[in-house]
């Protein structure tokens, strides 16, 4: 067989609770000073989910959609993996579950990969892998990422989330892989974890947390520069750059301070090489005595790369974070929800040909940074982009509920969490407001035992 070419993503699929708490009504709610979390985070909105779903419900329903608007057979496919923290069930993984959409099709490989929200990254790494190998039979792999982000009352649950992307992966992409640029940087942390067997909360230490994932960022960036030069032929000042930047997303404040970091990185990477000032590189100026680790707090240096990077920021990072500030932090989807956001918001003649970087990060910690150059195809970029036309129609219509209301159901999530749940069967959602398409929990039996249906109507 003739070995695949141009490997990349062919479908891009994602799914998000239908309701919301405004973050702005969320400060009011909590007390804190206005602009904690809509300025100081940079968050306008949080997606979260009744018990009707679950992370196996909005992987059904996310994987389900991607097969049908795209009119992908299940036979078609022959890798599938699955990306999640969100633990259910200590033995039995999420992608058993997705198999139930596949009918006689059960020669698919593919399990679960888990590390914090590194997971759907080193599951689309395994499918690249897959789709390059000797065991590759021509079929097409598929990779899908489903988190719920919830945190115990304070200040860190304005920082949660929810979803689910579903990644169609082959040859002959319309965003292709860069070939062997793919930067990788892990070691042994505490900055966020999940010890106590009785609660789905994280132990989370904020700051360490941002240190870390700036630390990986530093890393994976200068290694990705001299990777691109490689693979470009060329010298790291002269490698094609990325026009759009995605990053995992905690909150979209983070994501401003790490692309600012980005532009003293190239900064620094001139001064290295020989290379010519552009405009920006006088603003660090006085700063050239500090170290990596010293200019990740310092403030003051922190003020003036982001100041310095504004311009560029607005136009190579900031469109990608449409979806992270108006359904919070997805945890392994995340990082795709930013690259669903950037191709929403740009037109295939300006994606046409371009590279866009993507840095993916989970706690512990594991992290990358990889790339995708876009087709010259703009009919082929159209035909992507159009597939994801309902997404601002889905945010928007979206149901606002109360602060109060949002408190109430992670209350009652936190309380139900460890206990054995009330046998049930629903033949309809129990709590409403679903979309058409969605599958959601329908029932658990004495045994445990989840099952799920498709709530009636069509997904858009």
């Amino acid at each position: 067989m003739q070995q695949p070419s141009n490997i990349g993503i062919l479908a891009l699929e994602i799914y998000f609770p239908n309701q919301y708490c405004d973050q702005a009504e969320l400060e009011q709610f909590d007390g804190v000073s206005a602009g904690k979390y809509t300025i100081g985070l940079g968050q306008a909105q949080l997606g979260f989910c009744y018990p009707d779903e679950d992370v196996n419900s909005m992987a059904l329903t996310v994987t389900q959609n991607l097969l049908q608007r795209n009119k992908i057979s299940t036979h078609q496919i022959g890798f599938l993996e699955v990306g999640t923290e969100t633990l259910i069930d200590k033995s039995k993984s999420t992608k058993t579950y997705l198999m139930q959409l596949f009918g006689d099709n059960s020669r698919i490989e593919g399990v679960d990969v888990k590390n914090a929200c590194f997971g759907g990254t080193q599951a689309l790494f395994h499918a690249v892998n897959w789709l390059e190998s000797s065991y590759c039979d021509g079929r097409l792999a598929l990779v899908v990422c489903s988190d719920i982000a919830v945190y115990a009352r304070g200040p860190a649950r304005c920082t949660g989330g929810a979803g689910a992307v579903a990644i169609l992966l082959g040859p002959d992409a319309p965003l292709v892989f860069d070939s062997r640029v793919r930067a990788l940087h892990m070691t042994h942390e505490f900055d966020f974890y999940k010890p106590d067997p009785s609660s789905e909360y994280a132990t989370v230490d904020g700051q360490a947390s941002v240190r870390c994932y700036l630390s990986a960022l530093d890393s994976c960036y200068m290694l990705f520069r001299e990777q691109l030069a490689k693979a470009d032929g060329t010298d790291i000042l002269s490698a094609k750059q990325p026009r759009y930047y995605c990053f995992h997303t905690p909150f979209s404040r983070l994501v401003q301070k790490s692309f600012a970091r980005l532009a003293y990185l190239d900064c620094a990477l001139r001064q290295k090489h020989g290379g010519p000032g552009n405009g920006i590189d006088k603003c660090f100026a006085g700063f050239e005595s500090l170290t990596l680790e010293q200019s990740r707090s310092s403030k003051e240096f922190e003020s003036v790369c982001l100041k310095a990077s504004q311009g560029q920021f607005d136009e190579q990072a900031s469109p990608c974070l449409l979806l992270a500030r108006r359904t919070g932090n997805m945890y392994t989807p995340s990082v795709y929800a930013s690259l669903v956001s950037c191709l929403i918001g740009a037109s295939p003649s300006e994606l046409a040909g371009q590279r866009i970087a993507l840095f993916s990060y989970g706690s512990g910690l594991a992290a990358a940074m990889f790339s995708v150059t876009c087709t010259d195809d703009p009919h082929r970029l159209a035909q992507l982009i159009g597939s994801l036309s309902h997404v601002t129609g889905w945010l928007d219509d979206r149901k606002k509920v109360t602060p109060e209301e949002f408190h109430r159901v992670l209350q009652e999530r936190e309380e139900a969490y460890a206990k054995k749940p009330e046998p049930y069967s629903a033949e309809s959602p129990r709590f409403g407001g679903l979309r058409g398409g969605t599958h959601y929990l329908a029932g658990i039996d004495s045994s445990w035992r989840r099952t799920y249906r498709v709530w009636p109507g069509q997904s858009d």
